[in-house]
């Protein structure tokens, strides 16, 4: 996790101005039709604070965190909120989000830790809410270029979701990257249901 943090507040700016302007609309509308008016939503991971912007947009409250100093100061600037530095492990909100949207970043947390991570987040949930994530399609987990990937298809995706008690998948789909040059990059999108 250090190493991973390491690379992004290394290239925090690089990794802003990669994914700040990624039209990632699709998959956000997807997310907010699923969610009541004016939903409190928790950005877990939000990076370039992208999605945080869009959602604040269509009206929602959002708290925003990630890992990365330097992305949360980058991020607080983009958003207009302040973007609080924090850990994956350390959500310890009850019942507190109508949805927690999680996009490519709880893919760093290795496969042994994620059940807990999805326990905290279904704990965060308010009866009924709504988990967005996204991992790299395949079975690979380690180091690649600097960060810690834990990669998922569908099988096994539904195997991790099965070890947690309370969340149900909704709907999964793959999707190829939407950066440029990367579209031959495939992903898998998970939306999970809390079933409390």
């Amino acid at each position: 996790m250090n190493q991973t943090l390491d690379y992004y507040d290394q290239n925090a700016q690089a990794f802003y101005d990669n994914t700040r302007d990624v039209d990632f609309a699709s998959v956000q509308q997807t997310f907010a039709d699923r969610l009541p008016q004016g939903a409190k939503i928790l950005d877990f991971g939000c990076g370039s604070g992208r999605d945080t912007v869009w959602f604040l947009g269509q009206g929602f409250d959002v708290d925003a965190i990630d890992g990365s100093a330097e992305l949360c100061r980058l991020a607080s600037a983009a958003t207009g909120i302040p973007v609080r530095q924090m850990y994956f492990q350390d959500l310890d909100e009850v019942d507190a989000y109508d949805g927690i949207w999680a996009c490519a970043s709880i893919l760093h947390v290795s496969k042994a830790e994620l059940p807990l991570i999805l326990q905290k987040m279904t704990r965060a949930l308010k009866p009924n809410g709504l988990v967005y994530t996204s991992f790299k399609y395949g079975d690979g987990e380690g180091v690649r270029n600097g960060r810690y990937f834990s990669d998922f298809t569908e099988e096994t995706a539904k195997a991790l979701i099965r070890e947690t008690k309370g969340l149900q998948i909704e709907k999964m789909w793959t999707s190829s990257d939407r950066r440029p040059g990367r579209e031959e990059e495939q992903w898998l999108n998970i939306l999970l249901r809390k079933q409390i």
